[in-house]
């Protein structure tokens, strides 16, 4: 069931599903966004860098998450805009391999001049499968009312 700006309040926190990060995912996302940087896609040379195997983009984890939450169902037809992302962090390397989720908490719903729609700030932890926090900082989205 879709969450409405109305169903926001600061507190309410929700899980995602986990994915895995694979080497597909790797190989194409160095196609889309153009960074071929070997420490994605040079598995010898690698071998002897401070991560000792290829890691996953800091960005393509980032995108997974934002998947994640849509997949969740709770935005589905609810979102407007997706405005911005505030004080976000890089504190682990993810590896090809790794299983990410994210944590979220709303902090922050503000009405809007115009009555059809808000505005949430939700802070977001993304994880690995060893519970580690990866990535995190802020999401601010625009959301549809129930009441427009």
């Amino acid at each position: 069931m879709p969450l409405y700006f109305e169903d926001m309040t600061p507190g309410q926190t929700w899980e995602t599903a986990g994915r895995t990060v694979t080497e597909a995912d790797v190989v194409n996302f160095c196609g889309v966004s153009g960074d071929f940087n070997w420490i994605h896609i040079d598995a010898e040379a690698t071998k002897n860098s401070p991560f000792g195997q290829r890691i996953a983009h800091g960005l393509l984890v980032l995108s997974i998450a934002t998947g994640l939450r849509m997949q969740s169902g709770l935005f589905t037809g609810t979102v407007i805009a997706f405005m911005g992302i505030e004080d976000w962090k890089f504190k682990q390397t993810v590896f090809i391999g790794d299983t990410v989720r994210s944590q979220v908490e709303v902090v922050e719903a503000k009405e809007t001049s115009k009555p059809d729609r808000g505005v949430v700030k939700q802070r977001v932890q993304i994880l690995n499968q060893k519970n580690e926090i990866v990535q995190e900082g802020y999401f601010v989205t625009m959301m549809k009312r129930k009441s427009a």
